[in-house]
């Protein structure tokens, strides 16, 4: 294993600080008690810092100051009402001092709407909302492009980040969170032999496994669905396969027979629809480890990780990594549906 495979590849890339980091890693014992194994570590990226922490803060940092280096004044993203990347990227606009719009598509239930959960969070950093209904045949693109247009024309210098965050340049965060999180593993007694994360536009996933190639790990990641679009495998090694070129390294050796799996059937509904399952995930962690999962990723990512353990798929003897990747404000947002 080469502990550094990551740090030592970053040569010049302009980086922001917006984490707080490291974040910590724990054993959650009482959990993995209750499912009989494997042993489950749970890295807390839900405590990175803005907006209530998460994810995409990691992938921020680099996209953020890429924006700087363009000179941009203000940003762009999109996400649904609830979305976790667009809270967390109109926080770190606020603190970086630009401006941010988010192009939101319009709440599918009157527990997503405004005032709720990110939504409030949104409009508290004082990034502008601008609603789309993809039934109008409006796409996200579309809409932030509007957005760029119409701030171009008022002179103002926007740069648009996709849905999540999820470009190669975003998934180095991702890459570089590996290397923290494996360091912290083997303080707690060994590598994991497998790392589950949720799935919903890939650039999460598409870094750790960069960080898996970089860092020469045996582990396997098994991403999530919680999307359900037919695109999300192509999209996820886009991504892996342009922040491997970015930190130098020839993807072809291992793009094609890479370590991972997109782990289908626990979508439930539909993206950000309650499922049983997710439910049953997300009340088991709060009572065996104090700790809350959101509804939309990490609820419907565990999960996943407990269906894999009852399915064989994941060894009873095995040590899992766990990556929480946030969202606590929407748990908020769906109040009712989650109150037993």
């Amino acid at each position: 294993m080469d502990p550094l495979g990551v740090s030592r590849r970053l040569g010049g890339l302009p980086r922001v600080s917006l984490c707080h980091l490291p974040t910590p890693l724990v054993v959650a014992e009482r959990l993995s008690q209750d499912l009989g194994g494997p042993t489950v570590l749970i890295k807390r990226d839900d405590l990175t810092g803005l907006a209530a922490g998460g994810n995409k803060l990691r992938k921020l940092e680099f996209l953020l100051a890429d924006a700087r280096r363009q000179g941009c004044d203000h940003i762009i993203t999109c996400g649904a009402a609830q979305s976790n990347h667009a809270c967390q990227t109109a926080a770190a606009a606020a603190a970086l001092g630009m401006a941010c719009t988010l192009v939101l598509w319009e709440p599918t239930s009157p527990n997503t709407g405004v005032g709720r959960g990110n939504v409030l969070l949104d409009d508290l950093v004082g990034a502008k909302a601008a609603f789309i209904d993809p039934a109008d045949g409006v796409s996200r693109e579309d809409g932030m492009e509007r957005e760029a247009e119409r701030i171009r024309a008022g002179g103002g210098r926007p740069y648009v980040i996709p849905v999540g965050g999820s470009t190669g340049l975003g998934s180095v965060g991702y890459a570089l969170a590996l290397e923290e999180a494996i360091l912290q593993c083997e303080a707690t007694g060994g590598l994991p032999d497998k790392i589950i994360v949720a799935c919903g536009s890939g650039g999460t996933a598409a870094g750790l496994l960069v960080g898996v190639a970089a860092l020469e790990l045996k582990a396997e990641v098994l991403a999530v669905d919680v999307d359900g679009e037919g695109s999300l495998r192509p999209d996820t090694l886009r991504c892996a396969r342009e922040c491997a070129e970015l930190l130098g390294m020839d993807p072809s050796p291992w793009e094609e027979d890479c370590p991972w799996e997109l782990v289908e059937g626990y979508v439930g509904p539909g993206y950000g629809a309650l499922s049983e399952a997710c439910v049953e995930a997300i009340r088991l962690v709060a009572q065996t480890e104090g700790l809350f999962l959101d509804p939309v990723y990490s609820g419907k990512a565990m999960a996943g990780l407990i269906g894999l353990v009852e399915e064989g798929w994941i060894g009873r003897s095995e040590r899992v990594l766990f990556v929480h990747t946030g969202g606590l404000p929407g748990l908020f947002a769906l109040g009712p549906q989650l109150a037993s």
